[in-house]
């Protein structure tokens, strides 16, 4: 999945895109997990924000968590935060962070079982 997000971590944003095709010029941020899951063996499906509330398993998990409430899902795998919030011209327009950039609070916790 870190492979996965490091091709498109630099893409450009495009609100309401990126569930049609993995080849697009830019993404939203559910495509981006979407297609980040699937090049890394797990399938988070089409879903949306609202639906990523109740992927999976509750709480956080060992190497992926996601934290999604109705209008925005961002990720950790393995300790580094995928969010399209962490991409400014201060990150060099990268979606990964070492910190986190989305709030905590008003999100559900959620991992994919097993992981």
């Amino acid at each position: 999945m870190i492979a996965a997000a490091n091709k498109i971590a630099f893409k450009p944003y495009i609100y309401g895109g990126g569930h049609g095709s993995w080849k697009r010029l830019g993404l939203r941020l559910l495509g981006l997990h979407q297609l980040c899951a699937a090049r890394g063996g797990t399938d988070l499906g089409t879903r949306d924000s609202t639906e990523f509330e109740s992927y999976g398993a509750p709480g956080q998990g060992r190497w992926i968590t996601l934290w999604a409430n109705s209008g925005h899902v961002y990720m950790q795998i393995a300790g580094l935060w995928f969010d399209t919030a962490a991409q400014s011209s201060s990150n060099s327009n990268d979606r990964w962070s070492p910190i986190r950039i989305s709030p905590r609070g008003g999100f559900v916790e959620r991992h994919p079982t097993g992981l």
